[in-house]
């Protein structure tokens, strides 16, 4: 199973924002999850209840949110990854579109850019990413496009 600590600097864990119009669905989500996945659930509920809640207009634009993609680099590997975090029915892995209920997901909700989190990964190697990059979904649409 991975596992991840989001970490700043100091070694503290990065603060965190969320929406406030996500906030009642994430928690479902999560209650939902419960007895399919409790660790994961777990973590996300743990997300959610030390995460800033502010109104979807006031939610930086830098910070990871659903719909928004955002690239991290493993620092190990220096590998650069582009995904867009989505409720779980939105998810398409193919066209990097990451269900919120994934470690990876929970992991990255709410981290501003710059931020760092470790991450055990499932052969048991302890790594760190760190968000390099956040754009709207809408937004990384018209860059694709352009």
């Amino acid at each position: 199973m991975n596992a991840q600590r989001p970490t700043s600097r100091g070694g503290r864990r990065p603060r965190i924002v969320i929406a406030a119009d996500c906030l009642n669905r994430l928690e479902a989500l999560a209650e939902r999850a419960i007895e399919r996945d409790p660790d994961l659930a777990d973590r996300l509920l743990g997300e959610i209840g030390r995460a800033r809640i502010v109104p979807a207009a006031k939610l930086p634009s830098n910070v990871v949110a659903i719909g928004r993609a955002v690239t991290y680099r493993d620092e190990t590997t220096g590998r650069e990854t582009t995904v867009t975090p989505v409720f779980p029915e939105e998810a398409d892995i193919a066209c990097g579109r990451i269900s919120i209920l994934t470690p990876i997901g929970v992991a990255l909700i709410g981290l501003a850019e710059g931020a760092s989190l470790h991450w055990d990964t499932r052969d048991g190697k302890r790594r760190v990413l760190t968000v390099l990059r956040v754009v709207r979904d809408d937004a990384a649409e018209v860059l694709e496009a352009g």
